[in-house]
């Protein structure tokens, strides 16, 4: 059954293992920083890397509702993507009626008059939320002496940050996520929520898993949804699932893509103020062209509000602004997708190719904010969570305040 497995030939499986080693950042770095639902730690806790395909991945810790993902390397300038097999769009594209645009609006306070009003806004009326229970804010609360503190507590732990959701967790997910959406609403801000249990998840490497089979899949993400409740939100559905496809053979994508974008509609039937962006890699990865035609397979452009790039990586946010822009052009659809970019760790831009794991010399980027000033870019995100280990500087997926306080000081 497609999903259930990944089949792979031998040819196959050498061509996936040399890629592997080539971007060997993007498949671990992913493993190793994200935010685990079901544990209480970081609700912000995604990485990815740059090689080919740059995602954060989940890992579990003590996050609310969240798990750690691995971070993802940055593919070299000079190393061209390994072509996937050829799609056959017509045989995976899932076309569905246009849905009107949606623009980001805060809740309104359960007490306001507003509650209950349907509001249109602006995004700069939205400000993003920051869950109150992470990793960073545990090491604050611990170390009010230590010297880092103020800087780490300023500039990452006062930061909103993405909350992940990588277990497989049928029964629990719903809760999770409404603790989540309802601390939002509480506080008339918006989340930013990541599903990470994609069936057959990081092609097997540092961040496998995921839910057992696409049926699985379908029913977690109903789950998913009817947490989210009413007022809007953010969802960075399933990093790498689309970008980093092609170990799966035609069958299994084409079932994935089909999965993506039921995921898609069945949020927005849950939650009509949801928005959903669907994974374009980045600015390093697959070229806008072919990455349009994956996400066009995949349903983004009837399915989903956007795209989003950059996840756990570290390319600057011009170079994913003009990319992401690109990839829009190239796909098509509503007039109002637009793109979100994970802006966590690019303040310095991308290392040199290799580097990949907790590379040196990196900065903090641009502060999580829905008014970018950016046509057709909806939101700078901090995917990844500031100061949690690709795996190098500490255990994968863990807060470390010598990382953090580099990352600050960039």
């Amino acid at each position: 059954m497609a999903g259930t497995g990944v089949r792979r030939s031998a040819a196959q499986r050498e061509r996936v293992e040399r890629r592997r080693a080539v971007r060997h950042h993007a498949m671990t770095v992913a493993a190793s920083a994200v935010v685990a639902v079901s544990t209480v730690t970081g609700v912000l806790t995604a990485t990815t890397g740059g090689d080919e395909r740059d995602t954060a991945r989940p890992e579990t810790t003590r996050s609310p509702l969240v798990a750690p993902l691995p971070a993802v390397p940055t593919p070299a300038a000079a190393t061209s993507p390994v072509p996937s097999p050829a799609l056959s769009p017509s045989a995976v594209t899932v076309s569905a009626p246009p849905r009107p645009s949606r623009t980001l609006a805060p809740p309104a306070p359960p007490n306001s008059s507003a509650a209950g009003e349907s509001r249109t806004a602006g995004p700069a009326d939205a400000p993003l939320y920051r869950h109150p229970a992470s990793q960073v804010l545990d090491w604050v609360t611990a170390h009010r002496d230590d010297p880092r503190r103020p800087l780490i507590e300023s500039r990452i732990a006062a930061r909103p940050a993405a909350v992940w959701f990588a277990a497989y967790n049928p029964g629990a997910v719903t809760d999770e996520v409404r603790a989540v959406t309802a601390g939002a609403a509480e506080a008339g801000r918006v989340p930013v929520l990541v599903p990470y249990a994609i069936p057959d998840r990081d092609c097997g490497g540092a961040s496998q898993g995921g839910a057992p089979d696409l049926d699985a899949y379908d029913d977690w993400i109903r789950e998913f949804a009817a947490g989210l409740g009413g007022g809007a939100s953010i969802v960075v559905l399933e990093p790498d699932s689309v970008a980093l496809s092609d170990c799966l053979d035609e069958a299994a994508r084409a079932g994935r893509y089909a999965s993506l974008a039921r995921a898609a509609r069945t949020i927005h039937a849950a939650a009509p103020e949801a928005r959903v962006y669907f994974d374009a890699g980045h600015s390093g990865w697959h070229p806008a062209q072919r990455q349009a035609e994956l996400l066009r397979a995949a349903g983004a452009a009837s399915s989903g509000d956007g795209i989003f790039t950059n996840v756990s990586n570290f390319h600057r946010t011009a170079d994913e602004a003009a990319y992401a822009r690109q990839v829009l052009a190239a796909l098509g659809g509503p007039a109002g997708l637009g793109a979100v970019i994970d802006t966590s760790r690019n303040g310095n831009g991308a290392p040199a190719a290799g580097q990949w794991c907790d590379p040196a010399g990196r900065a903090l980027g641009r502060a999580p904010t829905t008014d970018t000033g950016e046509a057709r870019i909806d939101a700078y995100l901090w995917v990844k969570l500031p100061g949690e280990s690709d795996g190098c500087k500490g255990a994968a997926g863990s807060f470390t305040p010598d990382y953090a306080y580099e990352l600050a000081t960039g």
